[in-house]
């Protein structure tokens, strides 16, 4: 306790986003007292029995016909339910695949015009629903079953990357009313856009940055091994050295890749490994916190100069606290817990 007393507020700045965080361990009681105060979903089979479709939830087994179109599905074994995993169109989309896809230089490519406009919404909208089960959790998977959503993100990917008009796809997950899920059922979600985010863009170029003044990936090595929760052979997993929130992870690959959807079946397998574990310290030690995951990629057809930079990574985001004005103003963020000490306490915990 008088170490913890005694440490002082501290500024870093992250390698891969450029974003300032003020570590600030007086703005919070001890690291292990961070709980959630609104788990997620506290019980997700509540009303049903155990493996029961639940009457109100289009996703359950059963209900398909009251879902949008399926694009496809991932079939269960004989003698079980009729899929594993179903990937479907989204019934309320951000945008609509049935539009017309902007012109290059209006989806910001080229010499594109500075200043205000409006481009027609065109895009794919995506839900990757991740078992049949209403009162299964991603994290109560086995690795195998993880390790087939994470390959069924990848089919899908590859699948959109074939249009000529989609620059960039967001696969992310929200898991909590308050981290922005509207169905309780485990599912997640991808976004194809006609342009490349501006936050990837930022992503890229301070990457380039890092690589153009030091020779190397920013993820390639990390500092410090008091950041490393857990790897494996092809992934580790870590609390970054300037995380924005607290008890952020990342799982990154160990060899360096730039694009996720290029994931094989081993690596799919091991990832899933260390993603439902992961998922389940962040249930045990905060309580079952809504959370958001991103995978963040490379976007399509970057040129091959940009590739001994580029770098995917899975970022888990707890959602413990509400982003302030002093975020929102400033872009930078303040973090109660420093990111060794959150690593140390999930390294220890057992699940």
């Amino acid at each position: 306790m008088a170490a913890e007393a005694s440490r002082t507020s501290e500024a870093r700045r992250d390698a891969v986003f450029g974003r300032w965080v003020v570590f600030s361990p007086a703005r919070s009681r001890r690291p292990t007292d961070l709980k959630s105060h609104a788990p997620a979903n506290p019980s997700p089979g509540a009303g049903a029995a155990a493996g029961a479709p639940k009457p109100s939830c289009p996703f359950c087994q059963g209900r398909e016909s009251e879902c949008a179109p399926e694009i496809f599905r991932v079939p269960a074994p004989p003698d079980a339910s009729p899929w594993r995993i179903r990937v479907i169109e989204n019934l309320y989309p951000a945008l609509r695949r049935d539009a017309e896809p902007p012109a290059p230089e209006e989806a910001g490519e080229g010499e594109a015009t500075p200043g205000e406009r409006a481009v027609v919404g065109f895009g794919f909208h995506d839900v990757v629903i991740e078992t049949p089960r209403h009162d299964v959790r991603l994290w109560d998977l086995d690795a195998a079953g993880v390790g087939d959503v994470l390959l069924a993100y990848a089919r899908r990917v590859r699948q959109l990357m074939e249009h000529p008009a989609v620059k960039y796809v967001q696969v992310f997950k929200n898991h909590g009313a308050s981290a922005g899920a509207s169905m309780a059922h485990s599912h997640s979600q991808m976004l194809g856009t006609p342009f490349v985010p501006p936050s990837v863009t930022t992503r890229l170029n301070c990457m380039k940055e890092v690589f153009e003044r030091l020779g190397k990936c920013s993820l390639c090595e990390f500092q410090s091994k008091d950041i490393l929760v857990s790897e494996t052979h092809n992934f580790s997993a870590i609390v970054p050295f300037a995380a924005s929130y607290p008890f952020e992870i990342w799982i990154i690959p160990r060899q360096h890749s730039s694009y996720f959807h290029e994931i094989d079946k081993d690596m799919a397998l091991d990832l899933g490994s260390l993603l439902r574990t992961m998922l389940a310290k962040l249930s045990k030690q905060l309580n079952d916190p809504p959370f958001n995951f991103m995978i963040h990629s490379a976007p399509f057809g970057v040129s091959s100069s940009c590739l001994p930079y580029t770098h995917w990574f899975l970022q888990i985001v707890p959602q413990l606290s509400l982003i302030g004005g002093f975020e929102i103003g400033s872009g930078c963020y303040i973090n109660p817990v420093f990111p060794e000490d959150a690593a140390k306490i999930l390294r220890e915990l057992d699940c």
